[in-house]
């Protein structure tokens, strides 16, 4: 069947069947978790989150995101190679592979689901974890594992994951609807900084000196927070291009298409509530829209380059002990301008486009250790 051209809030697409072997494959992931000691669950858990968080943007830059438009299955299958007679007759009913179906693109769609999924497993491990531990704390039931995390933490995390795989459906459900895409892309960062939060307090609770967090003044935690706060707002703007498909809206740099003085319509580029491409009333997005959204989001870097750079350099006179650590976000911050840069100039290549959500994500977890390090007396 080919893509519904109506989109559905809700969705479960899954026979009986396929959905008993999709979780029994999760229960064998769990089972992994549960043989991990906690720091390394949670490192592991926040590295394939940073993967994964790289991998979303290779979905939507490859036009994968409807591969497969129901949820969570592929036409109701659990592999895509269940679903080939399918997906064959919505590529002749699109007229090629060139619409948003096809073998490639519905493997890339699921490849995207699994290792959600997988993250999802590991993270409802620690929540089990932590309430078995809170109830028996005199029983070490885990190889090497420390029981007194807390379940806090976990807890909230398998909010954020869950809410995340609401997102996902909706992603797919409601149509590709940008506000939808990039709160999802929102949600996978916040999820990736919780998991280094979290990530780091078990270090720091282990005794490891890299992550005990060192006395600053107060200005520096005011600077650090505010810089991890602006860079949420650019990695939004950020999303908000890619959603909208508007990077090659301005097709040169640092000019765009020749001025600095782009021809503009805000209203237009940030109303939110509306379909991919469209405009509330129906009508198509303007190119005026599409430049607005480019160019907020560059207006956006520096900004954030600003402020990024005065926080590293806080940290950097604060403590010597976050000296190296300064040192690590500004070339975060210097690779990811480059990157973005060269998507403008390459004229968005996959790999290099890819790489810019994967450095805001490592910028995003230098700015979290940084956080945490960084404590008032």
């Amino acid at each position: 069947m080919p893509p519904s051209t109506e989109p559905i809030f809700w969705q479960f697409s899954l026979s009986a069947v396929n959905a008993i072997i999709w979780v029994a494959i999760l229960l064998v992931a769990m089972w992994m978790g549960l043989r991990m000691k906690w720091s390394r669950l949670v490192a592991i858990t926040a590295f394939i989150t940073l993967d994964l968080i790289a991998f979303g943007a290779f979905v939507r830059l490859t036009d994968s995101g409807l591969g497969c438009p129901d949820w969570p299955g592929c036409y109701g299958k659990f592999l895509p190679t269940q679903a080939v007679t399918d997906i064959n007759q919505a590529i002749a009913e699109q007229g090629g592979t060139h619409g948003p179906v096809s073998h490639g693109k519905a493997w890339i769609e699921m490849l995207h689901r699994y290792v959600a999924s997988f993250i999802g497993a590991l993270i409802l491990v620690m929540f089990v974890r932590a309430v078995i531990a809170k109830f028996k704390p005199e029983r070490n039931m885990f190889s090497g594992s420390r029981t007194d995390v807390g379940a806090a933490w976990p807890l909230l995390l398998l909010i954020v994951v869950s809410l995340q795989g609401l997102f996902g459906k909706w992603t797919v459900t409601l149509k590709l609807m940008p506000i939808i895409v990039t709160t999802h892309l929102l949600g996978g960062m916040t999820l990736f900084a919780l998991l280094i939060w979290f990530w780091m307090r078990e270090r720091d609770r282990a005794g490891d000196v890299r992550a005990t967090p060192v006395q600053v003044p107060s200005r520096t935690c005011v600077w650090v927070w505010f810089a991890i706060f602006v860079l949420y707002l650019q990695i939004f703007l950020g999303g908000w291009v890619s959603t909208n498909y508007a990077v090659l809206a301005c097709a040169d740099f640092p000019t765009c298409n020749g001025t600095m003085f782009p021809a503009t319509a805000w209203s237009d580029a940030f109303t939110f509530v509306r379909e991919l491409g469209k405009n509330p009333d129906g009508t198509y997005l303007s190119a005026d829209a599409l430049r607005t959204i480019h160019w907020a989001h560059r207006i956006g870097a520096i900004v954030v380059t600003i402020v990024i750079v005065i926080a590293a350099m806080s940290l950097m006179k604060a403590d010597a002990a976050l000296k190296r650590h300064a040192i690590h976000i500004k070339i975060a911050l210097t690779l990811q301008i480059l990157i973005g840069i060269s998507t403008v100039l390459f004229d968005q290549p996959i790999l290099v486009a890819t790489a810019h959500n994967f450095f805001a994500a490592v910028l995003l977890a230098t700015l979290v250790i940084a956080a945490y390090r960084s404590r008032t007396s």
